[in-house]
C-alpha cells in the first residue's frame, strides 16, 4: 500500500508523483523528488507507511561511490547544518544485517572528510544525520558489503505510532470485523481525507474507518443495517463478555480519542436503498462492507420473507432479510459514489478477490469514476482482498443511473456472489489435507 499511499499524499500536499522517482519496489528506501521541506513535513505528518524521510545529500552502491557523491554535493547546502555555533549527531541504520558498535564508529569516522564545525550533543542535537545501508531483501542470503548506500539530514519522521495508539485491542467498541488501526489511516490517506471534510461509512459497524478521518480533522457519519450495532446493545464481541456496557457505541470510540466534536451520527439503514438528498454530500467515502465471512450481507426484504427470515433485536425492533449479492453491494456503492461525492472525491472499499479467478476485468467500473489504484492484502493461498481506491471525474447524470446494465462486462463482476463459498472451500480442503498429513 505504501506507493500508493505516498502518491496520494503528494496529490493532497499540493506534489506530484513523477515517473522520475526512484522507487524500487523491493527495497525499503526510496527517493522522491519533493519541491520543499515543508511539503515533505506535511507528507510525514500523515504517512503511517513510512517510517522517516531525509535531505538526501549522497548516495552510491559502494562506500567510494557514496563518498563520491558527497563530496559532489553543493556546500553552500550543506553549510546551514555544519556551524560551529550547532550541535549534531550522525545515526547509522542497516537494513537486513546488525552491525557492532565498532563498526559503526568506523562508518562515521570516514566521513571526517565533510566540514563539520559544530560539537557533538547525542542527547539533544540541532541536526541529526543519518547513514542508511541496504543489505538486500533475502534474510538467508546478506551480503558482506551494502548494495546501496545513503547519507542524509533527517527531517521527520512518519506517524507509525497511531498503529499503536489507536489499536483495537485498546478500543472501547469493537466487533467482529473491525478494521485494523493502520488500515484504517492507509485508507484515509489513499481518500486524501483533509480537515473539514465530510466523510460518510455506509456500512459503518463499529466506525473504525471514521476514527482515522475524524484523526486528520474531517467529520464523520455512517449508515448501516444492523440496529444492535449502531446502538452499541446486544452481544459483546469480546471474549469472556456477553453483553456490550453503557459506554460501547461509535460515539465513545471517538470520545475516547478526543474526537467526539467530528461525530456527526450514524443513523440505521440500508445501504441498497436511497436515504438521501440527490447532489454532492460527500468529500469521501471509505468503507468494507460485509463480504459473508464473519458478517453476512443483508439488506431489508419485504413482508413476504417475513416467515423466512426474521430477526428481534433488541428493544423489539423487528428487521426483515434477504440476501444482498456482492455484486450488487458494490454496484449500489458505485452508483451511490458517483451520485454524492464532490468532484474529485474519492471513493476508497475492499473488494474480496479469489485468487485463482482474478482478472483486472472484475473490477466493478462505473463512467463517473476513474480508477487510482489497486492494493492487494492476503487472505490465504486462495483468497486476499483488494483495497480499491477510485475518484469522481464527472457529474452524475440520470442516464448513469443503471450504466453496469449496459457494461459487456457485467456478468464477471457476478462471481464476487460466491466468494463466501469459495473462500470456506478452500478452508475446508486445507483442514482434510492437515488431518491427512496427521495420520500418516
Amino acid at each position: 500500500f505504501s506507493l500508493q499511499e505516498i502518491t496520494s499524499l503528494l496529490s493532497l500536499c499540493g506534489g506530484q508523483f513523477s515517473g522520475e522517482q526512484e522507487i524500487r519496489v523491493n527495497s525499503p528506501f526510496w527517493i522522491l523528488n519533493i519541491p520543499s521541506e515543508e511539503m515533505a513535513r506535511g507528507l510525514m505528518k500523515r504517512t503511517v507507511c513510512a517510517k522517516s524521510i531525509f535531505e538526501l545529500w549522497g548516495h552510491g552502491r559502494s562506500a567510494g561511490e557514496l563518498y563520491a557523491s558527497l563530496k559532489n554535493y553543493p556546500t553552500d547546502k550543506m553549510l546551514p547544518y555544519l556551524q560551529s555555533d550547532s550541535t549534531y549527531k550522525i545515526h547509522i541504520h542497516t537494513f537486513n544485517k546488525t552491525l557492532t558498535q565498532a563498526q559503526k564508529i568506523k562508518k562515521i569516522d570516514a566521513l571526517e572528510f565533510l566540514p563539520f564545525k559544530g560539537k557533538v550533543n547525542l542527547k539533544n542535537p540541532e541536526h541529526i544525520f543519518w547513514i542508511l545501508e541496504d543489505y538486500g531483501m533475502n534474510p538467508n542470503d546478506v551480503p558482506e558489503e551494502p548494495i546501496h548506500l545513503y547519507f542524509g539530514r533527517w527531517i521527520a519522521d512518519g506517524q507509525r505510532e497511531l498503529i499503536e495508539s489507536y489499536s483495537v485491542k485498546k478500543r472501547h467498541f469493537i466487533g467482529n470485523t473491525s478494521m485494523d488501526a493502520c488500515l484504517s489511516f492507509i485508507m484515509a490517506n489513499h481518500a486524501r481525507v483533509k480537515p473539514n471534510d465530510v466523510v460518510y461509512d455506509p456500512f459503518v459497524g463499529t466506525g473504525g474507518l471514521l476514527i482515522s478521518s475524524a484523526h486528520f480533522g474531517a467529520y464523520v457519519c455512517g449508515t448501516d443495517i444492523d440496529y444492535n450495532t449502531v446502538h452499541g446493545l446486544g452481544k459483546a464481541s469480546r471474549k469472556n463478555q456477553k453483553w456490550r456496557g453503557p459506554d460501547e457505541n461509535i460515539r465513545a470510540n471517538l470520545r475516547q480519542y478526543g474526537l467526539e466534536k467530528y461525530y456527526l451520527d450514524a443513523l440505521v439503514a440500508d445501504s441498497s436503498r436511497p436515504i438521501w438528498r440527490k447532489g454532492m454530500l460527500f468529500d469521501a467515502i471509505i468503507t468494507d462492507p460485509p463480504y459473508g465471512i464473519r458478517e453476512a450481507p443483508r439488506r431489508m426484504g419485504s413482508q413476504k420473507e417475513t416467515v423466512k427470515s426474521v430477526e428481534r433485536s433488541t428493544e423489539n425492533h423487528l428487521f426483515v432479510s434477504s440476501s444482498y449479492h456482492l455484486s450488487d453491494i458494490f454496484f449500489d456503492l458505485l452508483k451511490f459514489a458517483a451520485e454524492h461525492l464532490v468532484m474529485g472525491g474519492r471513493l476508497v472499499y475492499w473488494l474480496p478477490i479469489y485468487r485463482p479467478e482474478y482478472t483486472e476485468e472484475i473490477i466493478p467500473r462505473h463512467p463517473c469514476l476513474k480508477l487510482i489504484s489497486n492494493c492487494e492484502q492476503m487472505l490465504s493461498s486462495h483468497t486476499s482482498r483488494r483495497l480499491i481506491t477510485m475518484e469522481k471525474v464527472k457529474e452524475f447524470k440520470d442516464q448513469d443511473e443503471n450504466s453496469h446494465l449496459l457494461d459487456g462486462q457485467y456478468m464477471p463482476y457476478r462471481g464476487h456472489n460466491s466468494f463466501r463459498e469459495k473462500y470456506f472451500s478452500g478452508v475446508t480442503k486445507r483442514i482434510a489435507k492437515e488431518e491427512k498429513d496427521n495420520q500418516k
